[in-house]
């Protein structure tokens, strides 16, 4: 790309972008001509992350706690210091625990409600004076989760707290010209079924984390005056 055209390209941040659909998402909107700041906690997957890339004058990765106020405010400041603006926010940094009210472990409810709830709240607020400025969009990563109930089950719970931020926060800024959009996929396979008891995903379908980032690609590139606040995509033959 010319350099003149990079200049004038979009600048997009993702949380969570060294893995799964962060990681599909920062790839689809580097081919698609985006500069794109990418946060995560490893050091090391992000920089596999930016090898894999090979787009040095495209690509900012920038490691760091989505659930620490100050790592969050750095990471946006990073963003704008280094492109010069911030069109685009996006909330993906999440995990599931997946373990329930009546068995599960207290301790790593927390973790999970921190970086679940509070992450995408930190970057909103962080983001926010930046995208007034540029008029730009927000995504917030939720889950069919966010949408259907199951026992006891306390990641979909962080979820039902995402699509109540996601309406919260498009109330309070659509008059200023940005955009706020709620992406909600089903079963999706990536790593966030590591930790799952059995050891891998549920049997049945599953999206790709490319399906996923192809929708991310889609709300972003709406025409101005255009707000998508929902997306609620499942495989075919997910019934639930």
């Amino acid at each position: 790309m010319p350099d003149h055209d990079r200049a004038h390209s979009p600048v997009t941040l993702i949380t969570g972008g060294s893995t799964g659909i962060g990681a599909a998402t920062v790839h689809r909107l580097l081919k698609a001509g985006h500069r794109v700041a990418a946060t995560g906690r490893s050091a090391d997957r992000l920089a596999a992350l930016a090898e894999q890339a090979a787009a040095p004058g495209q690509l900012l990765t920038l490691p760091g706690d989505a659930t620490d106020p100050a790592a969050v405010a750095a990471a946006v400041a990073g963003t704008v210091e280094r492109f010069g603006r911030l069109d685009h926010a996006v909330a993906n940094a999440g995990f599931s625990t997946h373990d329930s009210i009546a068995d599960g472990d207290p301790e790593g409810w927390r973790d999970m409600v921190l970086t679940n709830v509070l992450g995408p709240a930190l970057l909103v607020h962080a983001a926010l004076p930046a995208l007034r400025e540029s008029r730009g969009r927000i995504v917030l990563l939720g889950s069919v989760a966010g949408v259907k109930n199951t026992p006891g089950n306390m990641y979909s719970v962080t979820k039902w707290a995402v699509h109540a931020l996601a309406e919260n926060t498009r109330m309070q800024v659509t008059a200023d010209g940005v955009g706020v959009s709620l992406i909600a996929p089903g079963r999706v396979e990536t790593p966030f079924w590591d930790g799952h008891p059995s050891g891998a995903r549920p049997a049945g379908p599953a999206l790709t984390a490319d399906a996923i980032a192809e929708c991310i690609a889609w709300v972003l590139a709406q025409p101005e005056g255009t707000d998508v606040n929902q997306v609620l995509v499942r495989p075919v033959g997910q019934p639930v």
